[in-house]
């Protein structure tokens, strides 16, 4: 038994990569598996990640100023669902001398040589990538605080994303059998404390028993009763509507449990749970199957780093999959997109409500952008996996503990809605609809011009 180098620690990752400073002895040979029979305090473990808090946040900070323009820049011609401004303009930040004009003119083999692929543009890495682990944003922590006296709060990381990048809170909700209803949340944040009243005849028993474990908190890696956990005090834990808030996203964030070591786990930005009945696919690169698969996965992999020797000592729920899966699945399946009162039963632009900005960007979104070979219409998904080959514009390094490399095949999400759910691809590295259009402009080597781009983001914020 050796101990691991202080070099070591930084870039082999573990979701107790600190507690391991706290064990001592270790292994140094990488292992599929985390430590589970820790040794040291929690009060030790706990004073260990205060310390080094303020570090790793201002590394992040750093990272994202780099990157981006965080500045709150509102949009003058739409707004998400209840009324949140949308963030206007491109934020990704371009190599000094870079324009994207210049851009557009490069091949991906002569980008990567000069090593000018925008840093935006690269995989996000966790706010604390050897860590990683559940965050929310302060503002779901304080309502579940107040609604529950449940604490969300991490005492190591804060959500690293600016609050006005991310979905309106509380976000609306809707129903594919109560579309007369419009948004059935009635501005609520649903909780185990007024799921109940809120749905009592307007559900059916089925359901109703669905969205109650949809809203009850099982212990998850970072939120439990253990010594490694990341909560001050002892936690019942994290409901899926935690994340999915009324069904839809709040952008917490937490990394997919599938990869080892640890810096090759990608960072999860939380998709919307609205539209689930027309996905054929679950999970940003796992292609479940089904719900079902995808709810059990969740409870019994995902909530745990993808370790179930862990989740076994930490107290994992397993749902009993012909009733209480199948019911919360049934549950999923019934949330709605938004209206988009634009769009006709085929999913295209009615000429007669439309603006000439939106039909002009319809018209590139099905033809020069290419958007539409993936986002096929009414629901602007083709429910398959893509591998947009990105590393060709770059190559790979370390990003904050994140191995930077090959990201393999990531599953088409649907458009519809899309305004009300920002950051954008699956780890949110994109914070702006501008942002994504010069992503895939870049990536797809399509030579949008300057208006084409502003027409494509006024059509997807009709959708």
């Amino acid at each position: 038994m050796t101990k691991f180098s202080s070099k070591y620690l930084l870039v082999a990752g573990s979701t107790t990569v600190s507690m391991l400073l706290l064990v001592g002895m270790v292994s140094a040979q990488s292992s599929s598996y985390m430590p589970v029979d820790i040794k040291a305090s929690f009060e030790s473990i706990m004073s260990s990640f205060v310390a080094q808090k303020p570090a790793v946040m201002k590394r992040q900070l750093d990272l994202l100023n780099e990157r981006y323009d965080l500045s709150n820049k509102v949009a003058p011609d739409a707004t998400m669902f209840r009324g949140k401004a949308i963030q206007d303009g491109v934020r990704v930040k371009l190599p000094a001398g870079m324009t994207w004009q210049k851009l557009q003119q490069m091949t991906a083999e002569e980008i990567k040589a000069k090593d000018l692929f925008p840093p935006g543009f690269m995989p996000l890495p966790h706010a604390n990538h050897p860590e990683g682990g559940m965050v929310f944003p302060k503002t779901h922590i304080d309502e579940i605080n107040r609604q529950e006296g449940r604490d969300l709060t991490r005492f190591d990381l804060d959500m690293d994303i600016p609050d006005h990048f991310l979905p309106e809170f509380p976000p609306a909700m809707f129903l594919t059998t109560r579309p007369d209803l419009g948004d059935v949340s009635k501005g609520k944040v649903l909780t185990i404390n007024n799921y109940y009243q809120t749905f009592n005849g307007v559900l059916n028993p089925k359901q109703l028993e669905g969205l109650r474990l949809l809203v009850t908190a099982f212990p998850q890696q970072q939120f439990n009763l253990t010594e490694d956990r990341k909560s001050a005090k002892p936690s019942r834990g994290v409901s899926c509507f935690d994340c999915h808030v009324n069904g839809h996203t709040n952008g917490a964030f937490h990394e997919a449990g599938d990869a080892r070591p640890q810096e090759f786990r990608h960072r999860i930005e939380t998709p919307s749970l609205r539209g689930v009945n027309i996905q054929r696919l679950f999970g940003s690169q796992r292609a479940l199957k089904t719900v079902e698969d995808f709810t059990e996965f969740e409870q019994r992999g995902a909530y745990f780093d993808g370790d179930p020797v862990i989740a076994t000592k930490k107290g994992v729920n397993i749902l009993e999959r012909g009733s209480q899966v199948h019911f919360m699945a049934e549950m999923q399946e019934m949330l709605d997109f938004p209206p988009a009162p634009k769009l006709d039963v085929l999913g295209r632009l009615d000429p007669t409500k439309a603006t000439e900005a939106e039909l002009r960007g319809e018209k590139v979104f099905y033809e020069k952008g290419q958007c539409a070979v993936c986002h096929t219409g009414p629901y602007f998904t083709d429910n398959s996996m893509h591998n947009l080959h990105v590393e060709r514009f770059y190559k790979p390094h370390m990003i904050n503990g994140m191995m930077a490399t090959n990201e393999g095949p990531i599953k088409t999400f649907p458009l519809r809605g899309i305004k009300d759910s920002p950051p954008y691809l699956h780890d949110g590295r994109l914070l702006t609809l501008d942002d994504t259009v010069e992503f895939f402009d870049t990536v797809l080597q399509t030579k949008l011009v300057d208006q084409e781009k502003k027409d494509l983001v006024s059509y997807m914020k009709a959708l």
